[in-house]
């Protein structure tokens, strides 16, 4: 009998939604100011113009319509291209820790129980505000909760692998239930002047309650089992960080921002997870063609669909394979528990699915999930 239940999932989207258009807009702007700005180098070919975006090129290459976004000012200004994210006191919450908090409350209303009951709270996503304090302190100051907390950060993967240690602290004794949560600010490390990127990523928050089964309610998710899988690869890569600080800017700074060779990923990780959850599933005895529902991790829609026929067998139905990339864009370790979050109310007791992440590391984790 599994010894851990996910019992409630939680939810928090930032006020401001931004479209492609209104991307499209201001990158176009910024790159006809730095055409015309460059004009001689250009011409005499020691610099490369910058070639327009389009909302069509954006939807095509990602299947992404809009995504939401802390601060939308920066973002929609040619002259920054950078949220507008104001530094707040060390006496004021962070706003990392705020929005896992919102996330966190709608989890424990749902939950129907007290938060002094969970023991432990972990901060997982990728890319923390501060090295420390911790963020998962913070939240756990924040909803009076005892025990202890720590935060981790496996990039796109956070969630289930935050999920995974989240079952084994239950399952250990350790803790009767863990409030994880995945704050997400992506938009603070994406770069708003690389046409084949400004467009991928959102913020977000989403916040899960793990417990033990001999206190969870009949209308959890039975956790069948969890498995990690790690390969380092360059092919997806942010170096920003406390040695590198005081980055130039330019070229030579580009790199300290989210920076990936989308077809080298695309080539490499949908065969890698696609086998993982394969092989999962039938070291669990579970029939993968026969899975209700995949909530994969929300990366780009061209993975997200091959990921599914190789898992299903088959071209999805509708629902089957859900996708919230046109309104939420990728969501980094967000992704796949918003997905599971908006759609797993028709599920029935009995009926499996599958929450899976994929991203930089490479990184990728399998949860199976049993409605109770």
């Amino acid at each position: 009998m599994p010894d851990a239940v996910i019992a409630a999932t939680g939810l928090y989207t930032p006020p401001n939604s931004l479209s492609n258009a209104e991307l499209v807009e201001a990158f176009n702007a910024y790159a006809a100011d730095f055409n015309a700005a460059h004009a001689d180098a250009i011409a005499a070919g020691e610099v490369a113009a910058l070639i327009p975006s389009s909302a069509e090129f954006i939807e095509k290459a990602s299947g992404i319509k809009s995504r939401f976004v802390v601060d939308k000012t920066g973002l929609v200004d040619p002259a920054r291209m950078a949220p507008n994210i104001a530094e707040r006191s060390n006496d004021e919450i962070s706003v990392l820790a705020e929005m896992a908090v919102a996330a966190a409350k709608q989890a424990i209303e749902r939950w129907g129980k007290p938060a002094s009951r969970i023991d432990a709270v972990i901060c997982a996503a990728s890319n923390m505000q501060r090295a420390y304090p911790a963020m998962a302190i913070e939240v756990q100051q924040a909803l009076g909760i005892g025990g202890f907390a720590f935060d981790m950060n496996v990039a796109c993967s956070s969630a289930t692998f935050g999920i995974k240690t989240a079952a084994d602290f239950v399952n250990a004794g350790s803790a009767r239930a863990v409030l994880m949560v995945n704050p997400e600010i992506c938009s603070g490390h994406l770069n708003f002047r690389d046409r084949d990127s400004h467009f991928i990523f959102g913020d977000v928050a989403t916040a899960v309650i793990v417990e033990r089964t001999q206190d969870a309610d009949d209308d959890g998710w039975d956790i069948l089992g969890t498995r990690l899988k790690t390969q380092f690869s360059n092919n997806i890569r942010n170096n920003f960080g406390f040695l590198n600080r005081a980055a130039p800017e330019g070229e030579g700074a580009v790199d300290k921002l989210f920076v990936q060779e989308g077809r080298k990923v695309f080539r490499e990780v949908v065969p890698m997870v696609s086998e993982m959850i394969v092989e999962h599933a039938g070291d669990l005895g579970i029939d993968p063609h026969g899975l209700k529902r995949l909530w994969l991790h929300q990366a780009n829609i061209n993975m997200n669909v091959m990921i599914g026929k190789r898992v299903l067998g088959r071209e999805p139905a509708p629902g089957e394979n859900v996708i919230i990339l046109d309104e939420y864009a990728n969501t980094s370790s967000a992704g796949s528990i918003i997905a599971f979050h908006k759609a797993n109310d028709d599920f029935v007791a009995g009926e499996t699915g599958l929450i899976c992440s994929f991203g930089a590391g490479y990184s990728a984790g399998t949860v199976f999930v049993r409605k109770r």
